[in-house]
């Protein structure tokens, strides 16, 4: 049996998929050593900061002005620290802002207010991260990992496999790239701020607990500890690891949990997510109830609907039985097909069908609004035809 530490992996040992599975539902990983991203001041407390600075010989307090630089004013480019001295500013850079991200492609939609960014990491792998402002908000989608150790088959990344886990600096460093396009008025709009954070981008969060959980302080936490984006603001998806639901209920944190369920029976979602062999339907349910408790925080439930593999009328009232009476909203995702996928969306009459359903049956419900569609706007789209 795979225990939690082999799942979660961390940033010092990334894991890649060894096997799978070798006896019903177990994943099996296996740590392989790799050079570490530079240590940016992103993954440091403030107290930490400041000792990285007075190491340099410098006063503590230049630890504050630079974070300042980072998360309020969105700058890491040492030559607009005006209150910095010009001596101390490019030795700042290089220890506490080195470049963890380099734009390898940016394209855009929906008249330049949907945007993907495409990363390259100091290593050579490649994450995603999408920006799409609305006319009363901005959400920042960003990853977790580089790749997926998950296996789903209708997702892009999973088909590519994990490559490994990000740091925390390196999650957050999306966020704030993403915002300051957003507040130079670079996004058509005028300048603004981003108001929302969701981890649904490339990787499963909670595989890489430690780092995920600290990019999440770092942006709830103000300036200049951190962005100082609202709790409620922030989104955590997670495929089902029901041990780490469970653990991140306990932290205090009140953001929103997202559960990737895809389907209402084990048999079906033994098919789209492999990890249910490990966690089945009624377990990652019950910690998904237990984390609405614990948090009184709404989980939203993640239905990717699938043209006639999970979008059948019963499955609609199976999950609508199972929900009924708690605190959980569905989002329903027309499934955004990957080239040579036999996936696709279902219709929308069956899509109609499936909300009807629900809503009888006392579920709240949405659909998710499709952007990016023509911009390989799917996770793992761009990074795989890189």
């Amino acid at each position: 049996m795979t225990t939690e530490s082999e799942v979660e992996g961390t940033a010092d040992e990334p894991c890649d998929e060894a096997t799978r599975p070798q006896q019903p539902g177990e994943l099996v990983f296996t740590p392989r050593r790799r050079a570490k991203p530079p240590v940016h001041l992103a993954d440091l407390t403030l107290a930490q900061r400041r000792e990285q600075v007075i190491a340099l010989g410098l006063p503590g307090y230049r630890a504050e002005q630079v974070s300042k630089h980072y998360f309020a004013r969105l700058s890491s480019d040492p030559s607009t620290w005006t209150d910095v001295p010009a001596a101390a500013r490019q030795v700042m850079a290089q220890a506490l802002t080195p470049t963890l991200l380099t734009q390898t492609r940016r394209i855009s939609c929906d008249a330049d207010t949907t945007v993907k960014y495409l990363w390259r990491l100091f290593d050579g792998a490649m994450v995603e991260s999408v920006l799409m402002r609305y006319p009363k908000r901005t959400t920042m989608c960003i990853s977790s990992q580089a790749g997926c150790g998950m296996n789903c088959p209708f997702c892009a990344t999973g088909q590519a496999g994990l490559t490994r886990n990000l740091s925390t600096a390196e999650i957050v460093a999306q966020v704030v790239a993403g915002a300051a396009e957003l507040a130079d008025g670079v996004i058509p709009g005028g300048p603004g701020r981003v108001g929302n954070v969701v981890f649904m981008g490339m990787g499963e969060p909670l595989a890489n607990y430690r780092a995920t959980l600290a990019a999440v302080r770092r942006i709830i936490s103000p300036a200049p500890e951190g962005l100082g984006i609202s709790a409620r603001g922030v989104t955590v998806s997670t495929v089902g690891l029901a041990p780490r639901m469970r653990e991140l209920a306990g932290e205090g944190i009140p953001l929103t949990l997202a559960l990737s369920l895809h389907a209402p029976d084990d048999e079906l979602r033994d098919e789209l997510v492999p990890v249910n062999n490990r966690w089945p339907v009624a377990e990652v349910l019950d910690a998904a109830w237990e984390y609405a408790d614990r948090t009184h925080r709404r989980v939203s439930i993640e239905y990717a609907l699938i043209r006639q593999v999970n979008d059948q009328p019963w499955r609609a009232d199976l999950l609508a039985s199972l929900l009924q009476g708690h605190l959980v909203h569905v989002n329903l995702i027309p499934l955004n097909p990957t080239p040579g996928s036999k996936w696709t969306a279902s219709d929308p009459g069956v899509e109609a069908e499936f909300v009807r359903r629900l809503r009888s049956g006392g579920v709240a419900v949405t659909v998710r609004d499709t952007r990016g569609r023509e911009i390989d706007g799917a996770c793992g789209q761009l990074a795989a035809a890189e």
